[in-house]
């Protein structure tokens, strides 16, 4: 077992790894790795940095793999690129607790999808307490009874919900919605429907209101959820389009944009994660974080990074 604590050396090889990090930011900014920039320093509105993170079941039978092994990783990635919004999915009420204490500078929301409590994978959300005060909080679930703790629907093969959170941003007192999620892996009826029912809620509670949006998907750019959620396809005409974060950044497709690369390190495939908001927002970098330290990664999903501002 090892232990998820910091001594000197650890401290030593973490800035190394970070100094390797960025100079693989310098050199290969053609292939989709970028260093997190002072963005404040460009432009004269605020900008909010923002990841996904889908972090892997810290109970997963992953070998080396496992949790014990790369503990370290998903906070070291965390503060190498310092989000002001942290959107984790898979994340368990052990590793939940444990991030809390590695990342004291974060508020935490989110609640187990078995019962609105504990048992079960989260989706949690963090922001920095320095930054933005919340305003409400809650949860829905992704199915035919969104205030039912635990329920599932259409073809989904595991109970799927969306944490969320209205803050206000203390540099400009904008109010907006921040939710993330995880769409089933199985049930393709049910992704389409998770994404519909997203925009209906987002519709009934919160029109007036800038929205952001994180989560994995299971879903590709070509699919139906994409299409409703971004393109607002099949939805009321009045529904405003939303915007991918990392396809306005990065306008072609290029076929090496996999998020989940099954600890592997693979980079060919499409995005299953995603950064989507409102056009209240416009993105100004968006990179799939391929953070790794000697072949070891910290999820078998890369985190998405992306810094926004207000319109």
């Amino acid at each position: 077992m090892v232990q998820l604590t910091f001594n000197s050396q650890q401290r030593k090889q973490t800035m190394k790894r970070y100094f390797t990090l960025f100079l693989a930011v310098t050199l290969g900014a053609g292939i989709g790795i970028a260093q997190p920039k002072d963005y404040a320093a460009l432009t004269p509105r605020p900008v909010i940095k923002v990841m996904t993170f889908n972090i892997r079941y810290g109970l997963a039978n992953d070998g080396t793999n496992s949790w014990p092994y790369r503990a370290h990783l998903v906070v070291e990635a965390v503060r190498t690129f310092d989000p002001d919004l942290l959107g984790m999915q898979e994340v368990l009420l052990f590793q939940a607790d444990w991030l809390r204490k590695q990342l004291p500078e974060y508020a935490f929301h989110g609640v187990g999808r078995e019962d609105g409590k504990t048992r079960g994978e989260m989706v949690p959300i963090f922001y920095k307490t320095n930054r933005f005060s919340l305003l409400q909080s809650g949860h829905f679930w992704l199915s035919e009874t969104p205030n039912v703790p635990g329920s599932r629907s259409w073809d989904s093969s595991l109970p799927r919900m969306v944490s969320w959170v209205i803050l206000r941003d203390l540099q400009t007192g904008t109010r907006f919605l921040y939710m993330n999620t995880h769409f089933d892996h199985r049930g393709r009826v049910a992704r389409a429907a998770s994404a519909r029912l997203i925009r209906q809620w987002v519709q009934t509670h919160a029109a007036d209101l800038p929205v952001l949006l994180t989560g994995d998907f299971n879903s590709t750019e070509n699919s139906e959820p994409y299409q409703i959620l971004v393109q607002g396809r099949g939805l009321p005409q009045k529904a405003i389009p939303w915007i991918d974060a990392y396809r306005v950044i990065h306008p072609t497709p290029t076929g090496w944009e996999a998020t989940a690369h099954g600890w592997k390190g693979t980079r060919k495939g499409n995005r299953i994660d995603w950064i989507v908001h409102s056009p209240d927002f416009v993105p100004l970098e968006a990179v799939i974080v391929h953070y790794q330290d000697s072949g070891r990664y910290p999820s078998d999903h890369y985190p998405v990074f992306a810094t926004i501002r207000y319109r």
